[in-house]
């Protein structure tokens, strides 16, 4: 069994995996391979730390709760595992291929993810994160989108993989929770280096919750708006939540194509 240890007051909604043996599976169905670089974000007691460093990857523990970090640091002391007191919302990813594994915390969740799929120009492959179950419903579902999902269905395909019971975790939370499975796609829908002015494109049509064809996104006229519906295949009175990210991406590639301006930034956190 991994250490049983209630989180720290400044780590809420974390909640520790209890077997080391769950924690090895993990791991082994993320496919990590020997020498692969991998950050364990919000790395806790180290269950998962040991199991990734097992399987021969380099590891980074990211754990923003000072008495965590030095009982991973006395835990890992000549293992060559990087201990980093640091919170993942802020933190710099690493300037070479990376994955992650991690069980993140149940609360924040949401601003990590966001952080760590903001920029596609990242060096980041994969990714097999525990979320509460709800989160990783959503994030997983195909129907309805998000403004979030849309974009970062851009460039990396998201899946649910798993679910776990609360009798996974020390202290067990409330609910159950899930695998999602971020992977990075080999054709991206748009070029990594208009991820703003994409942003801008989706958000603008979020933003306003109104059916596409009453206000199409961009500079779309309406006729152009029913021109395309049938060929991305979505209906004429679909919302934003309805079109999928391949079918966002059609109407920006569009857009661009058409020489449009687009504005590069909208004012709505990503």
């Amino acid at each position: 069994m991994a250490v049983r240890r209630r989180p720290a007051p400044g780590a809420p909604g974390q909640h520790f995996l209890r077997s080391r043996r769950l924690a090895a599976g993990l791991v082994a169905d993320a496919g990590v391979a020997r020498d692969d670089l991998v950050v364990d974000i919000g790395a806790g007691a180290g269950a998962l730390t040991r199991a990734l460093l097992d399987s021969g990857a380099r590891v980074i523990a990211l754990e923003p709760d000072p008495a965590l970090a030095s009982e991973l640091r006395a835990r890992f002391r000549g293992c060559g595992v990087r201990v980093v007191e640091e919170d993942a919302r802020t933190w710099t990813w690493p300037v070479e291929p990376f994955r992650v594994v991690a069980n993140l915390p149940f609360a924040g969740s949401g601003a990590i993810l966001a952080h760590l799929l903001r920029d596609p120009t990242t060096h980041l492959r994969c990714a097999d994160l525990i979320l509460q179950w709800e989160a990783a419903r959503k994030h997983g579902a195909v129907w309805p989108t998000t403004l979030r999902g849309v974009y970062w269905g851009a460039w990396y395909e998201l899946s649910v993989t798993g679910r776990l019971g609360a009798s996974a975790f020390s202290p067990p939370p409330s609910v159950a929770a899930g695998v999602v499975r971020i992977t990075r796609r080999a054709d991206p829908r748009v070029d990594p280096t208009e991820h703003d002015a994409f942003w801008s494109f989706v958000a603008g049509a979020f933003r306003k919750q109104r059916p596409l064809a009453a206000a199409p996104p961009g500079r779309l006229s309406q006729r152009e708006l029913r021109r395309l519906a049938p060929v991305l295949g979505f209906d004429v009175t679909a919302r934003p939540r309805d079109l999928d990210a391949r079918q966002w991406a059609g109407l920006f590639a569009f857009a661009r194509s058409a020489g449009r301006a687009l504005r590069p930034h909208v004012a709505i956190r990503r």
